[in-house]
């Protein structure tokens, strides 16, 4: 007879699609299996308020023991806060574009994680307000700095400027995904924190623009000329003059300062686009 948390793991692989790298054996049967990344996704609202449920609770967990264990000052996030992050945007995607799927499967789900989802949510869909398509081949990308480094030019930039570690984390990941996009924008923007040349000649102090931790001490610079810290709201929309943008960056902002997993969780996340064909993943496992 199977031991019962074997059994569990197996039922647990018919709903999310084992990873085949981490498919459930029995020396390791005290661990939940981890999600396919391209494993199909429920449709019915108990079904997906379950799996959004059992994703994010399983990837709080592995982005604990990735502070705890690991080293967030060293190359990118474990595969198994990959594959759960990945599993949770997906989630997020779908629901992004259900609105009445998305109302009914949040109702369902326990309040911090729907409240997690909503803001999200309402993030994602004011950046789509903003997005062109482009062709895929527009679209770049590289590694991030790890998550350890990042927090590290954060918090030298708010000693500086007095501008929030939360802000400028989100303000990185709207601008470019925490440096994976490396593509210049369509106005000419570039960097981790997507600079005009022209404003960055005003604010780098000298810095490389494509170099991350002088992109988010210019980010910092240019907030706090703008207004930041006290007027927070006025400064991201100098940076960006988008109502769509300045909602979504405080949407996030605010997730990461009420849930220090919250920055673990997006910085984990993989890179979407919106192309004239198809909106389409172009980074992470299983492509």
């Amino acid at each position: 007879m199977l031991p019962r948390l074997l059994i569990s793991a197996l039922l647990a692989c018919v709903a999310f699609g084992c990873d085949s790298a981490t498919a459930p054996q029995s020396e390791r049967a005290d661990q939940p299996p981890l999600p396919s990344p391209n494993s199909a996704i429920p449709r019915e609202p108990r079904a997906l308020a379950d799996r959004l449920t059992a994703t994010h609770r399983a990837l709080d967990t592995a982005i604990e023991r990735w502070r705890e264990e690991g080293d967030i000052s060293s190359g990118g996030p474990p595969r198994e806060v990959t594959l759960l992050a990945l599993d949770e945007q997906r989630v997020h995607l779908l629901l992004a574009k259900r609105r009445r799927l998305a109302a009914r499967v949040l109702g369902l789900a326990p309040g911090t994680i729907a409240a997690h989802a909503r803001a999200t949510l309402r993030a994602k869909r004011d950046l789509n307000a903003l997005y062109v398509p482009v062709t895929r081949s527009h679209w770049r990308t590289g590694a991030a700095a790890p998550a350890g480094e990042l927090l590290r030019f954060y918090r030298e930039a708010r000693r500086r400027f007095g501008v929030p570690v939360h802000v400028l984390a989100a303000v990185n990941l709207v601008e470019s995904a925490f440096g994976r996009l490396r593509n210049t924008s369509t106005s000419g923007a570039q960097g981790p924190m997507q600079f005009i040349p022209s404003t960055w000649a005003s604010y780098g102090m000298g810095g490389n623009i494509r170099d991350p931790h002088d992109a988010i001490l210019g980010a910092a610079n240019y907030l706090h000329a703008s207004g930041a810290p006290r007027d927070v709201r006025r400064a991201l929309y100098s940076y960006n003059p988008s109502e769509h943008y300045v909602n979504a960056v405080l949407a996030y902002a605010e997730r990461i300062r009420r849930d220090r997993r919250a920055f673990f969780s997006y910085y984990s996340w993989q890179v979407y686009v919106r192309t004239t064909a198809d909106t389409r993943r172009i980074t992470g496992p299983g492509l």
